[in-house]
């Protein structure tokens, strides 16, 4: 049994998806809208699944994960084909070094919460919204566009031939990049990636606007 606690907007469960795809598995899916009534995330009853509040949130038969990366990789271990991760060690931190500049640097300072925070608590604006995460966002992914540059690459994803963490990372992020006006221009490795995996259905089946619970 797994069931998938998730938001059609945000970029980590847009992670997950991504590898469920890829894992050709499909889990029961519960939305969390992350606005509604001051946002679901934040009721006992969910808050009893994940103490921070925040999705993914996954339900297995052997209890209950939180955060993306961790779900990705332990369902890239519980079933290993096809892999997310190469085998070599340092091939793998390097995948991991750029899903964590993502996860961990990039994306926290888009996060709702934050923004939320922004306006409510320091009184700013939409256009002051737009122009932090443009700034963010613009610099992560420049410095994405340089770890890409330093890897040899021979294929059209991210690090080989084959679509794998790095992958699942970025297109989530190029999704906000755009949703916030940031200009992609001084990164083709990192625009080029996200052509390459829009061909594929699993990353087009997981697009924002092909949730059951997507809004306009």
């Amino acid at each position: 049994m797994m069931r998938f606690h998730g938001y059609f907007r945000s970029s980590s469960a847009h992670r997950c998806r991504i590898a469920f795809n890829l894992k050709g598995l499909s889990p029961d899916f519960t939305s969390v809208h992350l606005r509604r009534g001051g946002g679901e995330q934040k009721t006992p009853v969910f808050r009893a699944l994940n103490p921070q509040g925040l999705v993914p949130t996954l339900e297995t038969d052997e209890g209950v994960l939180t955060q993306s990366l961790a779900i990705i990789e332990w369902l890239d271990e519980l079933q290993p084909e096809p892999p997310l991760l190469p085998s070599d060690p340092f091939a793998r931190a390097k995948v991991r070094a750029l899903a964590q500049t993502i996860a961990c640097d990039i994306h926290p300072l888009q996060n709702l919460r934050v923004l939320q925070y922004l306006r409510e608590e320091l009184g700013q604006d939409q256009s002051a919204l737009d122009r932090w995460c443009q700034r963010w966002i613009s610099d992560g992914l420049t410095a994405c566009e340089a770890l890409l540059r330093d890897t040899a690459r021979d294929g059209d994803f991210a690090f080989g031939a084959h679509p794998g963490l790095a992958d699942i990372c970025i297109v989530p992020q190029v999704y906000s990049a755009r949703r916030f006006g940031v200009d992609m221009a001084a990164m083709p490795r990192v625009q080029a990636v996200f052509d390459a995996c829009e061909g594929l259905a699993a990353f087009q089946n997981a697009r924002p606007d092909n949730q059951p619970d997507t809004e306009n």
